[in-house]
């Protein structure tokens, strides 16, 4: 499970930092948020099993 959960959130962290690197900071956030969603939601389920 965390394996899982760190390979989505340090895709996410890559990704993002290119998205500030062009200064796309919306896009940036977004993409943090959405990593973060996931991240959760493998916790929630690995936790309720």
């Amino acid at each position: 499970m965390y394996q899982k959960m760190y390979t989505v959130l340090f895709n996410a962290i890559t990704d993002s930092l290119e998205q500030m690197g062009e200064l796309n900071f919306g896009a940036a956030q977004h993409i943090l948020r959405e990593a973060q969603k996931a991240a959760e939601e493998l916790y929630m389920e690995t936790e309720s099993e």
